[in-house]
């Protein structure tokens, strides 16, 4: 540890005469952005089947076009409006009792559906219509239909009705000069037994004019079958087959969320391609989307089809994007220096991005950077990038990929070591991380009276004058109903070692503190645990069972670049993948505990190396007579007298540091600089190699 902090403080003192180099060439510069908050693509895919926007102003609704955006029609303050793709659905039950739809649609709620609950007008009473689904083919709307007619709870509130595939191939109809009249006119299809709904189509740039959209088919066969049931309603006249490519949307009453047939909401259904819906609020409180955890964000909303899946875009002032990032990358109450340079940071990575995701510079997760809309903003995050508004980092005059992780464990990461390129200004220096770890407990590693082993923390436990034969320290567990860990951390989804009560006595291994972003342990992994999570992520397999794993190469900062799994190769795209490859391990920053290695002293001072795969332990006892050593632990002690918790069987503990990739920026080194009095400009050079701070 000395040596790290050596090394660090020489850093600083070399960075500290760095020049701060000034700022040349044009400087690029985003006014807004787009982020995508659901969408469906190869290479990223968060998917919802419905969108809930509400917003404490009315929301002006309109279809964007390249000569700008038509309005449609405006929301009452606070109503909430839902929005769909017009795609392949199921079609559950139509009838007029309401309770009994309400019945089917929690039904299909509880049994894992996406339920949608409308009505449609009739001469005499409304019909409800339960659907479910977001289909992207109509032979998987048959199959779910297939399984939902089976379902008995539902049959037995359905009468036993077939459920029936329902798609987005509709007839239109006429113009009409208002939504009444396009309601009246559905309900004369309703009449004859044909699904109709109103809608709104745009073309041009005039307004959005009403018309009815006829019939829901799967397939040209059941478009076919519409039109000559509809020709008996129009006498054969008014009615084309709609433009699937055509602007519109459909206008239906939805009663899914109120369950109430008095309150219904507005459900627009989007087509699978051509249609942009826009959505705009002039409330300073913005607008909230139910299905994203019910956060609120500035700027508008465009909802679209995209690979048959809906698309939701959120459109905003990129500096006030910023304001959200900041917040929700970095704790507001960390120092003002390290928040400034983390705006600039995620400034720069959002522009060198680009248009990144087809129809979005970046999405909301930390695939591009956490982005949480308004409720991440905070006075201190908003002053942040404020004080560095327009500043990026350069370097030979273009935007670099800053990128940056929680923690990076003492040591940065060369690019090289992560990812398996160079990059010229990522490169490995030492990191400030330690402020992590403030205020956490101290855990003990223990043998419990059985022979296990596991983590107590240090407020359960109480020291004793005692000592082991070895010298090891006795402690005492204070307290009845004790979990003993397998790490230094409370998981309440992992199984405990064991539980133990008051005046349980224990033998102390070593003393760690709890598991946080600067240091932790992860493990142990016994050889199928590791091929299950190994198979699939490497690109040749690997053979069970696994004796050995080891590290046989690093890279500058210390990180593995090559991990020998049996003595071959772990054949990874890139080293950061051994993260997921090893069971979902917090960094690359890490040794490997190989419980069962150990080298044993022979007679004649010849010594062994065990694995655990094959060769058998015996106890040698006083009269001179070997028993084998049953036992799963085994307890070993070194010269220097420290005693080491080794295993009978192979199984694998990684020890490490930092967490996320440790490239680029470190946060939690940020923060250790900036509490040293260094400034976010400093900061930023000194994890970025050579580059300069432009302002536009």
């Amino acid at each position: 540890m000395w040596r790290m902090t050596v090394a660090l403080l020489a850093a600083l003192v070399l960075v500290s005469v760095w020049t701060v180099w000034p700022s040349y060439g044009a400087v690029p510069k985003l006014d807004t952005i787009r982020v995508a908050i659901f969408i469906n693509l190869s290479k990223y895919q968060v998917n919802t089947a419905i969108g809930t926007f509400s917003s404490a102003a009315p929301i002006d609704v309109g279809i964007r076009q390249p000569s700008g955006v038509q309005s449609l029609f405006q929301t009452k303050a606070g109503e909430s409006i839902r929005l769909t793709m017009d795609d392949y659905k199921v079609t559950v039950m139509e009838t007029t009792d309401f309770a009994k739809a309400v019945s089917v649609s929690k039904r299909l709620k509880t049994a894992g559906g996406t339920p949608f609950l409308t009505s449609s007008p009739r001469t005499g009473a409304a019909m409800y219509s339960v659907m479910e689904g977001a289909y992207t083919t109509a032979a998987a709307a048959k199959t779910a239909a297939d399984k939902w007619t089976k379902d008995a709870t539902l049959a037995s509130l359905t009468g036993k009705a077939q459920a029936l595939p329902a798609g987005p191939l509709h007839l239109e109809g006429s113009v009409y000069s208002s939504e009444a009249d396009a309601v009246k006119a559905v309900a004369a299809f309703g009449d004859a037994g044909i699904p109709a709904f109103a809608a709104m189509k745009q073309s041009g740039e005039g307004k959005g004019q009403y018309t009815v959209l006829v019939g829901a088919a799967s397939d040209d066969a059941g478009l076919a079958a519409v039109k000559q049931l509809a020709a008996a309603v129009t006498g054969g006249a008014g009615l084309k087959t709609m433009d699937t490519k055509a602007s519109y949307v459909g206008l239906r009453d939805d009663f899914t969320v109120t369950e109430s047939a008095k309150s219904p909401q507005k459900l627009i259904s989007v087509p699978l391609t051509g249609t942009k819906v826009w959505l705009q609020s002039n409330s300073a409180n913005g607008i909230k989307l139910a299905e994203r955890y019910s956060r609120s964000y500035r700027g508008q909303f465009e909802i679209s089809g995209l690979n048959s899946k809906l698309a939701i875009v959120n459109e905003l002032p990129f500096e006030q994007y910023l304001y959200s990032v900041v917040g929700a990358e970095m704790p507001s109450s960390w120092p003002a220096e390290a928040l400034k340079a983390q705006a600039v940071a995620a400034r720069t990575y959002a522009i060198y991005q680009g248009f990144g995701f087809q129809i979005a510079h970046v999405v909301d997760s930390v695939q591009s950077q956490a982005y949480n809309g308004i409720t991440a903003e905070k006075p201190t995050t908003i002053a942040a990038v404020d004080a560095t508004t327009s500043e990026i980092a350069m370097y030979n005059g273009k935007a670099i990929e800053t990128l940056f992780s929680s923690s990076a464990g003492g040591a940065s990461a060369d690019a090289q070591e992560i990812w398996g390129n160079a990059v010229p200004y990522l490169k490995s220096v030492p990191s400030p991380d330690e402020s992590s770890e403030k205020g956490l407990y101290d855990w003990y590693r223990v043998v419990l009276p059985n022979g296990k082993n596991g983590y107590i923390r240090e407020d359960l436990i109480a020291t004793t004058e005692e000592k082991t034969a070895a010298g090891s320290a006795i402690l005492r567990v204070k307290g009845d109903g004790v979990k003993v860990r397998p790490i230094p951390l409370i998981q309440d989804s992992v199984t405990p070692v064991a539980t133990v009560n008051s005046g349980t006595m224990v033998v102390m291994i070593e003393r760690v503190v709890q598991s946080n972003e600067m240091s932790w342990i992860r493990g142990p992994f016994t050889s199928s645990q590791l091929l299950a999570t190994i198979t699939g992520k490497v690109k040749t397999a690997v053979k069970g069972p696994i004796t050995t794993l080891s590290v046989s190469k690093t890279g500058p900062s210390g990180r593995p670049t090559e991990i020998l799994v049996n003595g071959a190769k772990l054949d990874v795209s890139y080293p950061d993948a051994y993260r997921s490859a090893l069971g979902g391990l917090p960094s690359t920053f890490f040794t490997i505990d190989e419980t069962a290695r150990m080298t044993i002293a022979g007679a004649n001072n010849k010594t062994s190396e065990r694995t655990g795969n094959s060769s058998s332990l015996a106890v040698l006892g006083s009269d001179g007579a070997a028993t084998a050593y049953s036992d799963s632990d085994i307890y070993i002690m070194n010269g220097k007298g420290e005693v080491r918790a080794a295993s009978k069987e192979p199984t694998f503990r990684f020890v490490g540091n930092g967490y996320g990739h440790g490239v680029g920026l470190s946060q939690y080194g940020a923060r250790g600089l900036a509490d040293k009095g260094y400034d976010y400009k400093y900061i930023l050079q000194y994890y970025y190699k050579d580059v300069t701070i432009g302002k536009d």
